[in-house]
């Protein structure tokens, strides 16, 4: 008897409803489709789940094309500037005010090497060089490390802010590029 009168409020609460309000119905949301209703910011799913695959596979070879186009261009550019930089060398080159100047600044950088290596054979000099490479090394290695350690924490985390020893919020960047394979 309960269930029965449950019944009836479900019908007159359905039979009084907008027809564009969505019906509930054991938890479940179920929307009636309209002629007037906007869905153009809703993805499309009354397709099957290969249209998810092609979509994928689409939008794959179009970045594809994009990256092989991008990188056309960068290889085209890259020739158009080494031409002009070879023209701007040869007009500085060919200028004889320049070419005198040019010799002398060689010739100040010979002596600034002979310098340079004197200064180097003194002990104390080359264990402050020794010092500054192998810092350079551990500092590259670190370096290594926390783009390492970064990656795996936002693969497995999937979080892109960290926040620093200062309190400072820090965000993950990568660069990628692209580089012709070894074989």
């Amino acid at each position: 008897m309960i269930e029965d009168m449950a019944d009836e409020d479900k019908k007159v609460a359905k039979e009084t409803e907008e027809p564009n309000e969505p019906e509930v119905l054991e938890g479940e949301i179920v929307l009636e489709h309209s002629d007037n209703s906007d869905n153009s910011d809703k993805p499309d799913t009354s397709g099957k789940a290969e249209d998810t695959g092609s979509d994928t596979a689409q939008t794959v070879m179009n970045l594809e094309n994009m990256i092989k186009t991008n990188n056309s261009q960068i290889a085209k550019l890259s020739a158009e500037l080494a031409e002009a930089r070879e023209m701007l060398k040869d007009a500085f080159e060919n200028d004889a005010t320049y070419k005198e100047h040019a010799d002398a600044a060689k010739d100040a950088n010979k002596v600034k090497a002979a310098t340079k290596a004197q200064i180097l054979k003194q002990q104390a000099v080359a264990q402050i060089a020794t010092n500054v490479k192998v810092l350079s090394s551990e500092l590259k290695e670190s370096k290594e490390a926390l783009s390492d350690y970064l990656g795996e924490f936002n693969r497995l985390s999937g979080i892109t802010q960290i926040e620093g020893d200062d309190g400072e919020l820090l965000e993950i960047v990568y660069v990628a590029k692209l580089v012709k394979k070894r074989s």
